[in-house]
């Protein structure tokens, strides 16, 4: 069978976007019919439309809303690419980028222009992402000069506000209850902080790992990826999503391991100096118990509100002097707008690029006519 499909790249990643009325009428069937897309489990996904990489192996499932004061909602699905497994827990800042821009080109959204306003309702989070998309001539805009870490060329800026973030996944802003929580490894006991805005996030001082902070993906070696994945399934466990041995194939999105230290010079993945001047901190994010080649939205969103509360391993590290927060990760740097009311976060705002890549069709294995709308 074949069903419709947008390829989109958001931000620094890439997925396939369906309209929620071509999935599955039934809700079980979803993880069956996105693995078949994907073509997986498989580390090389070459039977299906995967890159073999975390960050090319999501999806985004889009429906109008009839939400009052929503206009579109997004259901996002990380798919793993060596198991049988979906995950719908969370969300992805980058892929959000894209919401917007697939909305007003499929009709979804009026298309105003020069700037229209797209309200998204996340049903992973529960929570509200505006994305402002330029428009011009009827059309979203693609070319502009706006240009971000780990993604090649420029494009027109797209501007999400993340409001009310915090407890997305877990409803509680540190799902412990505590700002910092001491976990027991094979190896030591490590001090985290567990913070859950926009997604949740498991932060380590680097140095508490025997680790700089200035490494890149290709630095990590299978040793300190297995030490990292036993502090992030601990993690997981605390938060309450399974036991912290059954995390790796139940809970492998969340919460996100996030190693983070002092400014200090290092050379990204394309061998630019980023000076210390430049940002208020070091980052290095796991995604799918693999080094991020770049940075999550939804972590850079977490981290920078990680930075105004009080007791936590961010608040003792990162300098806060204005209300951008400049984030260095592999890629590059990325910087985050707070809006603060009363010494209080109300909204925190990116700015990101994406475009179309295709629209057509794609072929399934399986098959799924009887559980989908007509093509």
């Amino acid at each position: 069978m074949k069903v419709p499909i947008s390829v989109m790249r958001g931000g620094t990643s890439k997925g396939i976007f369906i309209n929620f009325e071509d999935m599955p009428v039934d809700r079980t069937l979803w993880d069956g019919f996105l693995l078949d897309i994907m073509g997986s489990p498989d580390q090389r996904q070459i039977d299906g439309l995967g890159g073999g990489n975390s960050l090319t192996s999501k999806a985004a499932i889009i429906k109008k809303s009839a939400i009052p004061g929503i206009d579109v909602e997004y259901t996002f699905a990380q798919v793993s690419i060596e198991n049988q497994l979906v995950d719908f827990r969370g969300n992805c800042g980058n892929i959000s980028s894209a919401v917007g821009p697939y909305a007003i080109e499929q009709g979804l959204v009026p298309a105003v222009e020069p700037m229209t306003s797209v309200k998204i309702f996340n049903t992973n989070t529960q929570k509200v992402i505006i994305a402002e998309v330029e428009v011009e001539h009827g059309q979203v805009k693609t070319e502009g000069e706006c240009e971000i870490p780990g993604v090649p060329g420029t494009g027109s800026p797209i501007y999400l506000s993340f409001t009310d973030a915090q407890g997305a996944v877990t409803g509680k802003l540190f799902p412990t209850g505590h700002p910092v929580d001491h976990i027991k490894t094979a190896f030591g006991t490590v001090a985290v902080s567990i913070i859950d805005v926009a997604n949740p996030l498991v932060f380590v001082k680097a140095q508490d790992v025997g680790l700089t902070g200035s490494e890149l993906p290709a630095d990590f070696t299978p040793q300190m990826l297995g030490q990292l994945e036993e502090i992030r399934a601990a993690a997981a466990e605390l938060c309450g999503f399974c036991s912290k041995e059954e995390a790796t194939i139940k809970s492998p999105a969340v919460p996100k391991l996030t190693l983070v230290a002092p400014p200090a010079a290092y050379s990204d993945v394309n061998g630019i100096r980023r000076e210390a001047d430049t940002m208020d901190c070091r980052i290095r994010m796991m995604s799918m118990q693999k080094p991020h080649q770049a940075l999550a939205i939804t972590g850079a969103i977490c981290t920078t509100a990680g930075a105004f509360l009080p007791d936590t391993i961010l608040n003792d590290l990162i300098r806060i002097d204005a209300n951008i927060v400049r984030l260095g990760h592999p890629s590059g740097i990325i910087e985050t707008k707070v809006d603060l009311i009363a010494g209080h976060i109300s909204n925190i705002k990116v700015v990101r690029t994406a475009r179309l890549i295709l629209e057509g069709y794609v072929h399934t294995k399986g098959s799924y006519l009887h559980t989908v709308s007509a093509v």
